[in-house]
């Protein structure tokens, strides 16, 4: 690959002694020739000349460089990449067991490959690249990757843009080894039975970084009547129902996603009945509170409302009216889990919207516990932190 030399403003520098794993394409002030996807790109120091930090070079993005070493010079070959991912599987593993098999192995940045995710459900390996950066370095990457995680099929995914810059005859869904008949594999998350759809599903087809939270739910449900609002495919609604809900009631918009949230409720033994509506979740917590029903405890889980910086103040709106929408669900005694994937909201300016509407309730109230990353999401960077969730208990 083409080696450039890159200066950047002082106040980039400044973002790289920190280890920030991004340069904008508006902080390169010198670049030694024009680059292509993949590219090394070594930054300078702007006065002493000294190696700042290694990259790889995207044409294609406003996060010109991405970062992959800082202060020392490294070439991305085979050894290189079977040290990162190794380290990465080693940071995994107090979280395999016989009962779990399905782990994120590669968090992008916060594992230092920028825009590439790999997750593992039992034998299968799934990619999803988000750059081009590593189309040079992908037969390298094909190599490695099963042989550290130890998976026979391995399938691509592709982020929106990659999937116009891929060539020819690497697409999104495509299977690269082994066999995967219809999509679907099956895997195991704290001894419960799960089935995702890893071709076509969202993201790679599951949401793992929930974990922790779908088994504490699970913990608290003995007994309860449960609310899963945007259930998806059903990963609240199982931990629920086996861990004794007298019953759930799962809410998404996508009936393809119900439909698996159904055959994940019947693939593990369970007494407590189960209620999916597809419907807006707005609308339907709005309908739920006029039908006067409520709920021992109840899970809202939205998508993210904020990609970028200008949708920050809808997002919250958006917490907002969950949360008033929520807070008349929820029985004397009751819990709610309110949660957020969004990176752009902080962390405490999301507790506090959801705060201050249960305080306008009137409602009593103890926020019981915040939770954030699983270690298989670890967080090396600001904008990597991202998931947070409060259980809050309803007094009266």
């Amino acid at each position: 690959m083409t080696r450039l030399a890159i200066k950047v403003k002082p106040a980039a520098e400044r973002s790289i002694r920190r280890r920030h794993p991004w340069v904008f394409e508006g902080s390169i002030v010198k670049q030694s020739k024009e680059g292509q996807a993949g590219d090394i790109a070594i930054v300078f120091d702007r006065k002493k000349d000294k190696l700042l930090a290694v990259g790889l070079y995207d044409p294609t993005s406003p996060i010109r460089l991405k970062l992959i070493s800082f202060g020392k010079s490294v070439i991305p070959d085979r050894d290189w990449f079977l040290e990162k991912i190794k380290a990465a599987h080693a940071l995994r593993q107090p979280l395999l067991s016989p009962a779990t098999n399905a782990y994120r192995l590669v968090f992008g940045e916060n594992d230092g490959l920028p825009g590439f995710i790999a997750d593992v459900y039992a034998h299968v390996l799934v990619v999803k690249l988000y750059s081009p950066i590593w189309l040079p370095y992908w037969e390298v990457l094909c190599s490695v990757l099963p042989e550290v995680a130890g998976t026979q099929v391995f399938v691509l995914r592709l982020g929106r843009q990659m999937q116009s810059l891929a060539p020819s005859g690497m697409y999104d869904g495509q299977v690269l080894r082994g066999q995967l008949p219809g999509g679907e594999v099956a895997f195991l998350e704290h001894g419960l039975h799960f089935c995702a759809n890893v071709i076509k599903g969202h993201k790679t087809g599951f949401f793992l970084d929930h974990r922790h939270n779908r088994k504490r739910i699970g913990e608290l449900a003995r007994d309860r009547t449960v609310l899963d609002v945007f259930a998806y495919a059903g990963g609240f609604t199982v931990h629920a129902l086996a861990g004794g809900a007298t019953s759930v009631t799962s809410i998404d918009m996508s009936r393809q996603a119900l439909a698996m949230a159904k055959r994940n409720v019947g693939l593990n033994p369970h007494i407590g009945h189960h209620e999916a509506l597809a419907a807006d979740a707005f609308e339907a917590m709005a309908h739920l509170h006029r039908s006067r029903r409520t709920f021992d405890l109840a899970v809202v889980d939205p998508p993210s409302f904020a990609k970028r910086e200008s949708e920050v103040n809808g997002a919250l709106r958006s917490y907002a009216r969950l949360t008033r929408l929520a807070i008349p669900l929820i029985a004397p005694g009751g819990l709610l889990l309110m949660a957020s994937c969004s990176a752009r909201v902080p962390n405490n300016i999301f507790f506090e919207t959801v705060e201050k509407e249960i305080k306008r309730s009137g409602r009593r109230f103890s926020l019981l516990e915040k939770t954030f990353h699983d270690v298989d999401h670890p967080v090396g960077f600001e904008e990597g932190q991202y998931l947070k969730a409060g259980y809050f208990l309803f007094n009266f």
